[in-house]
């Protein structure tokens, strides 16, 4: 290995490792006056937000959100309209087959 490799391989080292300690240092460094946010950005609050609540479920509801009677027409108006699709696409196309 050559001399001219060996330096480039410790200056590669070097700036990688000096990636990836700034990296670390990023919201320190946004908070700079200079080098942080541009004038127009709107000012950060003073304190930090909370988690939000992942496992806090919704309640349940009080009545069912559709009943079993406009479930079932719901879904045979979808089926009617899937069945008037492929018909209208076997139209359209003569030599492909309708594949469900």
């Amino acid at each position: 290995m050559s001399v001219d490799r060996k330096t480039r391989a410790v200056a590669a080292g070097v700036l990688l490792l000096s990636a990836l300690a700034l990296g670390g240092c990023a919201t320190s460094i946004a908070d700079m006056p200079l080098v942080g946010t541009p004038a127009d950005a709107p000012a950060r609050p003073k304190e930090t937000g909370s988690y939000l609540p992942v496992h806090d479920l919704p309640p349940d509801r009080e009545k069912a959100a559709m009943a079993p009677s406009e479930q079932a027409k719901v879904s045979n108006e979808l089926a009617a309209a899937r069945d008037r699709q492929a018909s209208t696409n076997a139209a359209k196309k003569p030599g492909r087959a309708v594949t469900q």
